[in-house]
């Protein structure tokens, strides 16, 4: 194999039920699920949105500036994240109308197939970084778009910061908005989210009898340089799925910003690795999703994307491309099409698996 590493093996396929997938994440990897979810609906069954925003949400005020790629990270900032006021925030039926004429062209699934998905859509009180209003926006958005109301549980009462809950001690406080966004809040978020998803599940196992995968990335980005993703990606197999004794269904859990399995801080474009922060795997290792899935056939598979800094390619904070970064047009962006680098890799991750 032309990508193959000594370091990582290459990502197998697996006995797996076609149309029963599903995507979580959080901050950017929330907005990405959201990017996932509209360019690939008919393999979808539902989705976990923690801290996103609506679909292209970053374009809303296309003149905010003399060039398209800082007009959009402006309307990442300005609108899509922290929108000073009420009516800066996105504008759900603007975008659900851009969702539909997207799907009209081809560049994502006809937005007819999200009616019966199911929807779990959380914003802690707290959160500083993307605020409540934005997430309600996201809501709206699927609502626009036709979304059983019955089929979204939104949850805005929890005084969470800006981050994925667990039952962790060692994590930090639940107010909290500081890396790695990992709060302690006496529930596993990830469990909340699959079951709202799937239904009845089994009792997270107490012990993990499958195996955590490191495979190459790079096959499915083509080692293209605008993707700001890893040599490296990650999946869970359950015990019963290696073994043949069961069908699996696939989630798909994306990190959020800073929270890369090799995140490196920035300074001054520059990498500072003698400071690396020691967090990088915990958004694969301790957020529940793994234990959970062993107990009920469920594949996790976490794609990783990490930061740039320098040239045409900004993205320090090693964020899941939501404005148009990877896109080779900036003034046409195609990051939440079928055709953007980084959705076409998960796709193509997805489709190896056999989901």
């Amino acid at each position: 194999m032309g990508y193959q590493s000594q370091m990582a093996e290459r990502l197998s396929g697996y006995d797996v039920r076609r149309g029963e997938s599903s995507i979580s994440g959080l901050s950017s990897g929330a907005f990405m699920t959201v990017q996932m979810h509209l360019a690939h609906s008919s393999k979808f069954k539902g989705v976990g949105i923690i801290a996103g925003g609506p679909f292209r949400c970053a374009e809303s005020f296309r003149g905010a500036a003399p060039v398209a790629a800082d007009a959009f990270e402006l309307g990442a900032l300005a609108i899509g994240m922290t929108p000073l006021i009420p009516q800066m925030a996105p504008d759900a039926g603007d975008l659900a109308a851009l969702a539909r004429d997207a799907a009209g062209t081809g560049l994502i699934d006809p937005v007819g197939n999200l009616a019966d998905h199911r929807l779990y859509i959380f914003t802690g009180r707290s959160d500083c970084v993307v605020y409540p209003d934005v997430v309600n926006r996201t809501r709206e958005f699927y609502l626009y778009l036709g979304v059983n109301p019955d089929n979204v549980l939104y949850n805005d009462v929890v005084n969470a910061g800006h981050s994925i809950i667990t039952d962790n001690l060692e994590d930090a406080p639940l107010a909290e908005n500081r890396p790695p966004y990992i709060n302690n809040g006496n529930f596993m978020q990830s469990h909340a989210i699959l079951r709202h998803i799937y239904g009845v599940l089994n009792e997270p196992a107490e012990h993990l009898m499958g195996r955590l995968v490191r495979f190459d990335q790079r096959e499915f980005f083509d080692d293209n340089k605008r993707s700001s993703m890893s040599d490296f990606g990650y999946a869970y197999i359950p015990s019963a799925v290696l073994d043949g004794r069961a069908q699996a269904r696939v989630h798909v859990a994306l990190h959020g910003c800073k929270q890369g399995y090799n995140y490196v801080n920035y300074v001054r474009g520059l990498p500072d690795t003698a400071n690396q922060p020691p967090y990088g795997n915990r958004y694969i290792t301790t957020t529940g999703y793994n234990h959970i899935a062993e107990s009920n056939d469920i594949i996790v598979l976490y794609p990783q994307v990490e930061g740039s800094d320098g040239g045409d390619l900004q993205n320090p904070d090693g964020c899941w491309d939501w404005w148009g970064y990877s896109s080779p047009t900036p003034r046409n962006p195609d990051y939440y099409s079928k055709n953007a680098v980084q959705i076409k890799a998960i796709n193509a991750m997805l489709e190896r698996l056999g989901g």
